[in-house]
């Protein structure tokens, strides 16, 4: 099953959108899928907040297992993760104006009756999955 594949499924099952794209790299990123949902559960919808997108924070954490230090002085594998984060987040912005969840949808999921018009005009789904398949896309790229 292809990244893509896995982020809309996890869609499907109601996952937010950073859960969705961080589960997609989880194989590649050396965890497994659940382990993946349960660190990103709390980055959708740019955080509760309206901020940075979920599926932006998703490929940024799997950006992050990938290419990542675990040592403070290897500035090496600080500067290529920073690097590659920052390549995605510039490309993901050309190609959505904005990497902040509240632009994305033009409500703000902080606020319960924003949050309610983005469920009743089902925006959670089309333009979500859009900047999932978006991000999983431009990251295949990158990671």
């Amino acid at each position: 099953m292809d990244k893509k594949q896995i982020a809309l499924g996890c869609v499907k099952q109601k996952f937010n959108c950073a859960q969705s794209t961080f589960s997609a790299f989880a194989e590649e990123v050396g965890i497994d899928q659940g382990t993946a949902l349960k660190v990103a559960s709390c980055f959708g919808g740019g955080m509760k907040c309206g901020e940075v997108c979920g599926a932006v924070t998703g490929v940024l954490m799997a950006i992050g297992m990938k290419y990542g230090s675990v040592t403070p002085d290897d500035y090496e594998k600080h500067q290529q993760a920073y690097i590659k984060g920052i390549q995605f987040i510039k490309q993901f912005k050309q190609q959505h104006g904005s990497i902040l969840c509240k632009d994305l949808l033009g409500y703000d999921t902080s606020n319960p009756a924003e949050m309610a018009k983005v469920l009743e005009k089902g925006l959670h789904i089309s333009v979500c999955a859009k900047a999932i398949t978006d991000a999983i896309e431009t990251a295949e790229d990158i990671i």
